[in-house]
């Protein structure tokens, strides 16, 4: 039976750990507070950012991926967070779904809407683009793939650029998704 990852202490990091740590624990991400700890009480990474400290030349690129996929993107911030809990939902990931409602939350979703992603109810969503970036992430989680009437619709209501920024977006969590399950990662 898989274990869960025991956190890395920041006294113990390798040069290479150090950089990794010190860029998540002091990039964008805390920067101006962020809605969930990224550190534990003993100061180790909180969720899949201390698995990145496994091999941090893969975690470094995993990171900036991250960071260009939340902080890059010209997704607004709901549609952002309605696409990564819609992942969250697709693998149940607990971490995930912990960590986004409160990103959610930041962002003004309310309890009715955060509810709602969790069941993939579109009803709640009165805005066409957020119910669009909802169904199509719905499909890119599911499916693994746009239907052609899918795909018609995504191109005419968000563009390719924030089509491909979309399934970048759900490609990033699903692969976090995916290493908080084997690493077992729970949600605090």
């Amino acid at each position: 039976m898989n274990r869960p990852l025991t956190p890395f202490s920041p006294a113990d990091l390798s040069a290479g750990q150090r950089e990794l740590y010190d860029a998540i624990a002091g990039g964008p991400r805390a920067a101006g507070g962020s809605p969930f700890p990224l550190l534990n009480a003993d100061g180790g990474l909180e969720g899949p950012f201390n698995a990145m400290l496994l091999q941090p030349s893969v975690g470094s690129a995993l990171q900036a991926l991250g960071s260009a996929v939340r902080y890059g993107s010209t997704l607004d911030l709901r549609c952002r967070e309605i696409a990564i809990l819609t992942v969250a939902r697709a693998w149940a990931s607990a971490f995930e779904t912990y960590a986004h409602e409160a990103v959610g939350r930041s962002a003004g979703m309310t309890d009715a809407e955060l509810a709602a992603l969790r069941t993939g109810d579109e009803s709640v969503f009165p805005d066409p683009r957020e119910r669009l970036v909802l169904a199509t992430t719905t499909a890119l989680a599911a499916r693994h793939d746009l239907t052609d009437d899918e795909y018609a619709a995504a191109e005419d209501g968000l563009g390719l650029p924030v089509l491909f920024e979309l399934t970048t977006l759900v490609g990033y969590y699903a692969t976090l998704a995916l290493q908080l399950r084997v690493f077992r990662v729970a949600a605090p």
